[in-house]
């Protein structure tokens, strides 16, 4: 079985998945984007940098030419690549994955695999919850339910993913559970008692301080100043809760500001690269994600791994499946500081709680992702795909 998988770029929670499906399938992974660090700076991380995990090895990859005037992963016309099609065709490949379809090189590889006949799979993780104008809204409905068709078959992340095509009239005989992950092993090997004591020694955290951290990019949609209320909230209410920050960006002087009028203690790390969070979440009692909006947060997953429990608002597109249960996580609604206070004291007070967080951090796991795919590999050859895009190349 060859694979072929169409990716923006290298990206650290992907590399995992690529190189499981490497060591079942025979795969190569095509980039449409290299992105630099001053990129990375410019998305809202706050400072240029390079991933200091490997994000290539253990699969074949290559990169596609961009001749985008303008190249970047943050725009539809960003990614122009036409020579997928050389690719796709030279490589005689069984089946195409592509992670979406916002991006002009996911439509230039989907449609060359379609004049192939090679079976076209998609993994993303759009949800309804995304604010939309009226006539974006119904310019979706009317092109959307033709558009997903074009997929053989498609992989849903979460629960509000798998909503998002039954919307949209996708068959669900066609849709395969392939969940939003991290390595977990990895950042639970590094999330260790000695990673907390050190990182809390050097913060001057007492041992048992209660932290809550916040791990992502200081920017209004992901609400970081809303925190502090909810510490200085905790406060008033008898509990002592310190706030930890793993991240950078234009609010960073705003929140320094507010935790200095609140009183509330706070321990800005910085830009963490990938290697530091492990000992972060160790550090940490707690993991908050105010965002107004966000297709799914990665960092919940990682918390998870790391044996934390999770506070998400609503909005965010792991709410159902990460936060729901009461023991791993709870939510909250957008901007509800009295409401999020509450919900945080119960998470940090609660029991059961490691059986938990165990448990659900394994189903969102690489090798579920994994099989998610292979299932829906073995769906297009149980309908024939496979021998039609034989018949056409021959």
């Amino acid at each position: 079985m060859r694979l072929a998988v169409l990716a923006s770029h290298p990206i650290q929670y992907q590399a995992p998945i690529f190189r499981e499906l490497a060591r079942r399938l025979d795969v190569e992974v095509f980039f449409a984007h290299t992105v630099t660090p001053q990129e990375q700076a410019d998305a809202g991380f706050g400072a240029p940098f390079d991933w200091d995990v490997d994000l290539q090895g253990g699969y074949a990859n290559a990169f596609l030419q961009n001749i985008s005037k303008r190249p970047s992963v943050n725009e539809f016309f960003g990614c122009d690549t036409p020579d997928i099609a050389q690719n796709l065709r030279e490589g005689r490949f069984d089946a195409l994955l592509v992670c979406g379809w916002g991006l002009k090189c996911y439509m230039q590889g989907i449609f060359a695999a379609r004049r192939l006949g090679i079976p076209v799979l998609v993994r993303g993780d759009s949800h309804l919850l995304t604010s939309r104008s009226v006539l974006k809204t119904l310019a979706k409905e009317g092109v959307y339910r033709p558009f997903l068709r074009l997929f053989d078959a498609a992989l849903y992340v979460g629960q509000r993913s798998r909503a998002y095509y039954i919307h949209y009239g996708y068959p669900a005989k066609r849709l395969h559970f392939s969940p939003h992950c991290v390595d977990t092993d990895w950042f639970a090997n590094r999330a260790t008692a000695q990673a907390r004591e050190a990182l809390r020694a050097r913060l001057s955290i007492d041992p048992d301080t209660r932290v809550v951290l916040f791990a992502g990019k200081l920017i209004a949609l992901k609400r970081p100043l809303d925190l502090i209320g909810v510490a200085a909230a905790c406060r008033s209410n008898g509990q002592t809760v310190e706030v930890m920050v793993a991240g950078d960006g234009p609010m960073r002087a705003a929140l320094v500001d507010d935790a200095q009028k609140a009183g509330v203690r706070l321990h800005m790390l910085g830009f963490c690269n990938q290697s530091d969070m492990p000992a972060a979440y160790a550090a940490s009692d707690c993991l908050a994600l105010p965002s107004a909006c966000e297709t799914w947060g990665l960092v919940a997953n990682e918390a998870l791994a790391c044996g934390r429990p999770i506070l998400v608002s609503e909005q965010c597109g792991c709410a159902p499946d990460l936060a729901s249960d009461g023991h791993a996580g709870r939510t909250f609604r957008v901007g509800d500081i009295h409401g999020c206070s509450l919900a945080l004291s119960r998470l940090l007070n609660g029991r059961r709680m490691k059986d938990a967080i165990a448990t659900l951090s394994s189903k969102y796991s690489v090798t579920a992702a994994t099989d998610g795919i292979e299932a829906a590999i073995g769906f297009c050859r149980g309908q024939g795909r496979f021998e039609i895009r034989r018949d056409r190349a021959t």
